[in-house]
């Protein structure tokens, strides 16, 4: 197992990119638009419910679409933009909906050329015990409840590869998102959970949306998947 060594994000001058974030209202969402518009990107946020993006910075413009309604509209407004990012999360009991948006989402930066950032699960991860069991095919690891949305995530995760003509980045959140505090301090992995101090892997919605933020910035080369969490942070606090 091998992970890249742990991260402190440091601000850089990098040119102002035109970012559009589809699922803008959802934690992960929320969380990534702040971040672009602090480091100076020009972030259009798109969501079906226009209330909840009034709660988004005043300087986020601010779009009501239905992806899978509006196809053609999304493949538009991404060719209006250097970068697209997904944050889309169905809700619960259309959890299926998940690989039919990203579908819609990857169909739209295959049309437009758009590199484009998405949002992933931990279902596809392997455990970090060396077991060969990823989070979804390991026994007991996951509670009933979760897994309809890590049997989506699955599904989602098969579409890449059916798309090696556009450039696709995923970035898989760990077993464990929660609402904490901005710390800029992550590791980046591949395909496997990266263990906290107990074992447990986890990232704050904040700090996965600075390691999105970070990864868009960088420009490395597409069609990866990735995953990050926080390793040692209790030695580290």
């Amino acid at each position: 197992m091998k992970h890249t060594v742990k991260t402190r994000h440091t601000f850089k001058t990098t040119a102002p990119k035109k970012i559009v974030v589809f699922g803008a209202t959802g934690d992960v969402g929320r969380e990534v638009v702040t971040e672009a518009i602090m480091r100076g990107h020009q972030v259009t946020a798109i969501a079906r419910n226009t209330d909840r993006l009034a709660s988004l910075p005043e300087t986020v413009t601010r779009r009501q679409v239905d992806i899978l309604e509006s196809p053609d509209l999304v493949a538009g407004i991404m060719a209006e933009h250097d970068i697209a990012i997904s944050a889309v999360r169905p809700v619960s009991g259309q959890e299926h909906l998940l690989a039919t948006m990203t579908e819609c989402l990857l169909t739209a930066a295959r049309q437009t050329g758009t590199p484009i950032y998405i949002t992933g699960g931990a279902a596809t991860l392997k455990l970090a015990d060396g077991s060969g069991h990823t989070v979804l095919s390991a026994p007991d690891f996951l509670p009933d409840a979760v897994r309809p949305i890590a049997q989506a995530c699955a599904t989602q995760d098969a579409l890449f590869d059916q798309y090696d003509d556009v450039q696709w980045t995923c970035l898989c959140p760990p077993a464990m998102l929660f609402a904490g505090d901005k710390t800029r301090q992550y590791v980046r992995g591949t395909d496997t959970l990266i263990p906290d101090h107990d074992g447990m892997a986890r990232i704050s919605y904040a700090d996965f949306a600075v390691a999105m933020v970070d990864i868009l910035e960088a420009g490395d080369k597409p069609q990866r998947r990735l995953t990050v969490g926080y390793q040692n942070a209790a030695a580290a606090a």
